[in-house]
């Protein structure tokens, strides 16, 4: 079963982008386009979410509108800095202004595109970027959630120190749960995240592979992928 699921697989992504918008038609315009030319996309609609995935998952670029409504997306930049997280940062601004270009260039920003802007150049703008900090990274390559810890270098898993077998798709779910802890996965985006499958409602294999990690992880108060009825699966953790 596993065999024939990893033969529909895709190819491996061409690098991690993480869209930072509270406006949803742009966020799901840069998700929809950035997927389709093979990019693994995230997006988060907050500050404050944005510097969790992106402490977490260590996107390659970070596309960040400046205006967001709880932080500065300024104050985003600073604290992705101060987390070590050195992924090339294009800012965003619904403002035509040159304050808004000085600020977020003498912070050390990447790139800065006004809006409206046409997508074409801004997905342009982002693989320059890509190419930019296609380079070694000193920070780790684990996740740690709760009592799991993951390391995306050498594929092991551990749970309270203890390693714990999984097979490659058990894993990259695992992973791909992991990375937006704390949020609900709907099965189709478990499907097209870990399988390149575009949703065509038979979400048997996730709900398969599902069942494999919680028998194998072990169900605890701490640690739990739970699920969210008529959405899908949160790897939660209680404190």
């Amino acid at each position: 079963m596993e065999a024939l699921a990893d033969a529909g697989r895709e190819q491996v992504p061409r690098g991690r982008i993480l869209v930072v918008d509270d406006d949803v038609s742009v966020a799901a315009t840069l998700f929809t386009t950035l997927r389709f030319l093979g990019f693994d996309v995230a997006t988060a609609r907050t500050g404050r979410k944005a510097i969790r995935m992106a402490t977490s998952a260590r996107p390659d670029v970070v596309v960040l509108e400046v205006a967001l409504p709880d932080v500065s997306g300024f104050d985003v930049y600073e604290s992705l800095r101060g987390a070590s997280v050195t992924a090339p940062v294009l800012f965003l601004s619904k403002r035509r202004s040159t304050d808004d270009l000085v600020k977020g260039l003498a912070l050390g920003g990447d790139d800065f595109v006004c809006k409206p802007f046409e997508v074409e150049e801004l997905v342009a703008r982002v693989e320059v970027l890509l190419r930019r900090g296609a380079q070694p990274r000193a920070f780790s390559r684990r996740l740690r959630v709760g009592r799991l810890e993951l390391d995306r270098s050498t594929r092991d898993v551990w749970k309270d120190g203890a390693v714990i077998r999984l097979s490659t798709t058990e894993f990259e779910v695992l992973e791909y749960l992991m990375v937006r802890a704390g949020t609900p996965v709907s099965k189709s985006e478990l499907l097209a995240g870990v399988w390149g499958y575009a949703a065509s409602g038979d979400f048997g294999v996730v709900e398969t592979y599902v069942y494999y990690l919680r028998r194998k992880l072990g169900e605890s108060r701490e640690t739990f992928i739970s699920t969210t009825r008529n959405v899908g699966y949160v790897l939660g953790v209680r404190q």
